[in-house]
């Protein structure tokens, strides 16, 4: 009865939050980031992002992707990140106040799949 429960409110919120999610990635956004531009080329994956606050700050995860080069889209974000505040610690990491963006790029056949990830630093 428990797990019946929690699937319907798992459901209302994603009824709820679902539509402002696609709304915010049409907009150009990673889902989950308010700040964090998709690179030409990239879609974001519906149902993806996971997001929420713990005692040491906000964690995020999403994953976008396209049929795009994988160089294109680190350099996408090696030029991008810094203008919003990011600042490079190793490839594929930024990081900004006391927060660390982790961007991972896998090949998979034609599709290039990125995924996003933000924790506490």
């Amino acid at each position: 009865m428990t797990s019946r429960r929690q699937f319907a409110m798992l459901l209302g919120l994603a009824l709820c939050f679902g539509p402002l999610t696609a709304l915010h990635a049409a907009d150009g956004f990673v889902p989950g980031f308010e700040d964090i531009p998709l690179a030409p080329g990239l879609t974001a994956v519906p149902d993806a992002a996971m997001s929420f606050d713990s005692a040491g700050g906000r964690i995020v995860e999403s994953v976008a992707t396209g049929r795009v080069d994988a160089g294109a889209v680190a350099d996408f974000y090696n030029r991008t990140l810094p203008q919003l505040g990011w600042q490079q610690a190793d490839a594929g990491t930024y990081r900004r106040e006391g927060e660390e963006l982790v961007i991972e790029i896998a090949r998979s056949g034609d599709a290039l799949t990125v995924r996003f990830a933000l924790a506490p630093r």
